[in-house]
């Protein structure tokens, strides 16, 4: 299972109907929280996400409306119990955040908190998955994020391995996970019986940036890419200004990089009424697009490739 939530989809304050960023990924029942605006516990508890099995929180950076829902999020797992560490990933300045949050308040944390400071490039290795931290451009030190999974096994031919002489059973499973083994005094080896390695999935979260060259290669064929896409096209010059995107400037590094889907975040309040500007932008120029909307809920599903 690879499910992403949006909790929150509006750029820089809320609104009747948008939550500042923060999204959720449930992976196999892991969770992994990327920005946590004000309010994204609430947001959490409403889409059901659970907050328990958080493992960790990575920030693209650090303005108030991606960092404010992290203290009341923290004080409601240590009054529900916790004690497992909580890891904060960012760019400069996520120690010292750290630091204000756990001195925050009269009340004592349960668990640990742990900062660790993420430069462009680096990875953390995860059970069949990295996060990659990428290089964005935004007015303050900002780092994108892609969750990649690793290849999967081939296909297994069953019927193959049984023509082989292979007696159905665990030797299936030794074979299907690279290994080799004797039937009749002949060696099979999985090159004989599994196809070739299966691409995992990506997902790629751009935070708040300029289109850039870190984000593109990041989304080659990516599965799903979430990017700012704060502004319409015809406020292209603010969009520079303020070192946001515009929607159509989304679609077209979407395009360019070759992503299956794109989901459209982060939009002005000035879309509060009405979106479709910004929708209408990017299917100009991409076709599988669509408006993040609050407590959205995307399943990416494994490709056979």
């Amino acid at each position: 299972m690879l499910k992403v939530t949006f909790l929150g989809t509006g750029g820089s304050l809320p609104t009747t109907n948008r939550n500042p960023s923060a999204i959720m990924v449930n992976r196999d029942g892991e969770l992994i929280m990327f920005d946590c605006g004000e309010g994204a516990q609430q947001q959490m508890m409403r889409a059901k996400t659970g907050m328990m099995n958080l493992s960790s929180i990575f920030i693209t950076h650090f303005h108030a409306d991606h960092i404010l829902g992290i203290p009341g999020l923290v004080q409601t797992m240590s009054f529900q119990g916790r004690t497992e560490p909580l890891t904060i990933y960012g760019p400069e300045w996520v120690e010292e955040f750290v630091k204000f949050l756990t001195a925050m308040g009269y009340y004592k944390l349960k668990f640990e908190i742990n900062a660790i400071r993420l430069k462009s490039g680096e990875s953390i290795k995860r059970d069949g998955y990295s996060i990659v931290a990428l290089n964005t451009e935004h007015n303050v030190p900002s780092i994108g994020y892609a969750l990649v999974e690793a290849e999967r096994p081939g296909r297994f031919d069953r019927d193959k391995a049984i023509e082989l002489g292979v007696p159905v059973g665990p030797l299936f499973s030794k074979l299907h996970h690279g290994g080799s083994v004797e039937v009749g005094g002949r060696v099979i080896s999985a090159e004989d019986v599994v196809g070739d390695p299966r691409p995992g999935r990506t997902i790629v979260y751009s935070g708040d940036t300029r289109p850039c060259l870190g984000v593109l290669k990041a989304s080659d064929g990516a599965d799903l890419l979430i990017h700012d896409s704060t502004l319409a096209d015809n406020m292209i010059d603010w969009a520079k200004e303020s070192m946001h995107s515009t929607a159509g400037e989304a679609a077209a590094l979407a395009k360019k990089a070759g992503v299956k889907k794109l989901v459209l975040t982060h939009l002005s309040s000035r879309y509060s009424d009405d979106a479709t500007p910004l929708l209408n932008d990017a299917k100009a120029l991409f076709k599988d697009v669509i408006l993040a909307e609050d407590l959205l809920v995307i399943e990416v599903p494994l490709s056979d490739d």
